[in-house]
């Protein structure tokens, strides 16, 4: 099990030393554009899980939008504390 600072410390070494077989480098390579459009998929399936699926389907679509936003963050060089700032 991660932590969200976990997974935030993961993605964030991923963008610092990236592989070619690593399907989170390549977004980050990528950019905010094709990061976001993830952002928009996992958004709409989670609303649709909270929808009409179990539990566990919900906790697994938010936890796919979590890893996506983390990577918007990190793709523009935002950190947690940023964030946290203004919650």
């Amino acid at each position: 099990m991660k932590s969200f600072q976990d997974l935030f410390d993961e993605l964030s070494a991923r963008k610092n030393s990236p592989s070619e077989a690593s399907g989170t480098s390549k977004l980050l390579e990528e950019g905010v554009h094709a990061i976001g459009k993830k952002v928009v998929e996992e958004a709409a399936e989670l609303w649709m899980a909270a929808e009409h699926e179990s539990d566990e389907q919900v906790a697994l679509e938010a936890s796919q939008l979590l890893y996506y936003v983390q990577l918007i963050l990190i793709s523009r060089n935002i950190s947690l504390e940023s964030v946290e700032k203004v919650l």
